[in-house]
């Protein structure tokens, strides 16, 4: 070993998390024996299944329990009989609010060989990123539900948006176009419609733009700004938008690539006060969990996104360039998502082959 330790807390969580994590644990070795790094692992098996044991997604002490690890590692949350709200208020939530992971970084990018459902040219130099807020805005447990009695019943729901928290993500987003050379940042806004929280917002972004002069802005009420996701997918940079809106967002985008079942995601504490977790996007899939064909290439690409974060820009690469070329190749393993008959093992072992094979051309 080189002497760097990596602490990796993973919690595979629920459905097709658990057969997509031992995938990317094994890349990450193959990596780890090229790099001569030594990547410490605890296991957690927070999940529905301890919810419907135990009544908790994870313990009292979970976020204790987390604090002290380099970086977090997860697989997906939900599964049938355990409500949505209950999965994700139980694990997620609190985990991105707790440790301040107030950046959602996805990526939206298109492969060489990845068929997608626009037209080639359409997609062809696709390669931006969403920048989603991840603890404030529409995702608030503020409000409730009130029965006025009959058919009276009203539910409030109050989105917070503050000026540190507006603020910290519109300048990540441009800090971050000016590090990879992204010629634009776009704003998502809907202050047409929503009276106080996105004329606030437009009125932060603009602030905060003024202070990156070289750096091109806009703002698109996210109506338009979806249909241009589709339309006009290759003009983009980078955009960055509240959390509602980011989250639908950064699904659209990989979807139009076709590329959604292989999206990545980090959810960072930029400052590095505490640890930032790493997960695919496709969550638990339990119309395929138990049958070994999901994709894996989410939570490898995810394990990526950790690397780099944690400084090991070569790892990444490298895992990086096992994805590319698994995917441009017409002979290598592809799951059923991708048109091929593969097993999530067939990919995994693929990807570690070409992993290894990388180690000849260092």
């Amino acid at each position: 070993m080189n002497g760097r330790r990596l602490s990796i807390a993973v919690i595979p969580g629920d459905g097709i998390g658990r057969e997509v994590m031992p995938a990317s644990l094994a890349v990450l070795d193959a990596v780890a024996s090229i790099r001569r790094l030594d990547l410490d692992y605890a296991h957690f098996d927070w999940s529905c299944e301890r919810y419907r044991d135990v009544g908790q997604m994870m313990p009292d002490d979970g976020i204790d329990r987390l604090r002290d690890f380099d970086a977090i590692l997860l697989g997906a949350v939900g599964y049938p009989g355990v409500p949505d709200h209950v999965s994700l208020w139980g694990l997620l939530i609190p985990i991105r609010r707790q440790f301040s992971q107030f950046v959602n970084l996805r990526p939206v990018r298109r492969f060489a060989g990845v068929r997608a459902p626009l037209l080639p040219e359409l997609v062809e130099d696709v390669g931006f990123w969403v920048v989603r807020e991840n603890c404030e805005g529409e995702y608030s447990q503020i409000g409730g539900r009130f029965s006025l009695g009959d058919t009276h019943d009203e539910v409030h729901q109050t989105a917070v948006f503050t000026r540190t928290g507006v603020d910290r993500i519109v300048d990540y987003a441009f800090t971050f176009a000016q590090r990879r050379g992204l010629n634009l940042v776009t704003s998502a806004t809907k202050s047409n419609g929503l009276f106080h929280s996105m004329p606030f917002w437009d009125e932060r972004f603009a602030e905060v733009a003024a202070r990156y002069p070289d750096v091109p802005s806009e703002k698109s009420h996210v109506d338009i700004l979806a249909s241009r996701f589709v339309s006009q997918p290759s003009r983009f940079g980078v955009v960055v938008a509240s959390n509602l809106f980011g989250d639908i967002l950064s699904d659209l985008g990989p979807t139009v690539t076709g590329t959604f079942t292989m999206a990545p995601s980090a959810n960072l504490n930029p400052d590095g006060l505490y640890p930032s977790m790493f997960e695919p996007v496709h969550g638990s899939a339990p119309d395929i969990a138990g049958r070994a064909i999901a994709n894996p290439i989410a939570q490898v690409w995810s394990a990526a996104m950790m690397l780099e974060h944690l400084g090991e820009d070569v790892g990444a690469r490298i895992i990086m360039s096992a994805i590319e070329s698994l995917l441009e190749r017409p002979d290598t393993p592809r799951t059923p998502d991708l048109g091929g008959t593969a097993s999530t093992n067939d990919v995994a072992e693929a990807l570690v082959e070409l992993v290894l094979e990388s180690q000849q051309r260092l």
